[in-house]
């Protein structure tokens, strides 16, 4: 079964949206230059909204010590999302479960990069972007070689009319959605992430037959 991860979330509509929809996890932008920033004290009311067994993860670009102690001070059992210039000494240095994020370009060596990073749970495949974060842009899924070992999360422009062909070529272990899922920038829909979960099912059914 593909693991959903709906990210970027400030609503507590969209929250609850995300736990109906059958999210597996669901994502907190601690990047204050982001539209969908939110601080580590909102965060912890949003969470409150979890049920057992759902996942808040937590984004960071290159944070302060302070800045990483302060979200994971607000939330406990955040799993934290590196999504900038990160070292492996800097995510191993939290000692807490993390995903590593990756820009995917032609010559870009995922291999390696999950052997630097082999102590993190996932590897978060993303578009490159100008400055840092996620840019809701399709990257070339067949720049992913078959031999990876890592676990992948394939993120970057998903939305709930190509999930499903994301599925079937990269075979990740979860996907990520934000802007697949927004009716405009940083705002979310209950419909879309519905819809968006639904044709993730409906993809790994196909998968099955």
């Amino acid at each position: 079964m593909t693991r959903i991860k709906i990210c970027g979330l400030s609503q507590e509509a969209h929250v609850e949206a995300a736990v109906e929809a059958g999210a597996d996890a669901v994502g907190f932008v601690f990047y204050a230059k982001s539209a969908r920033f939110v601080t580590p004290q909102r965060a912890r009311v949003l969470a409150r909204l979890l049920p057992p067994f759902v996942t808040p993860v937590g984004l960071f670009v290159n944070a302060t010590q302070a800045e990483l102690q302060a979200g994971l001070e607000a939330l406990p059992n955040m799993l934290v999302q590196f999504h900038g210039d990160e070292t492996p000494a800097d995510c191993d240095r939290i000692e807490r479960p993390y995903l590593r994020a990756a820009a995917v370009t032609p010559g870009f060596d995922l291999v390696d990069f999950g052997s630097r990073f082999s102590n993190a749970q996932a590897i978060l495949l993303d578009a490159p972007v100008e400055g840092y974060g996620g840019g809701g842009k399709v990257f070339d899924w067949s720049l992913v070689p078959p031999n990876v070992s890592s676990r992948l999360v394939l993120s970057g422009g998903l939305s709930a009319a190509n999930v499903a062909d994301g599925i079937a070529r990269v075979r990740p272990w979860a996907v990520d959605v934000s802007s697949g899922v927004e009716v405009s920038k940083g705002i979310k829909s209950a419909d879309l992430i519905h819809q968006f979960c639904r044709a993730v099912r409906r993809a790994d059914a196909e998968l099955t037959r």
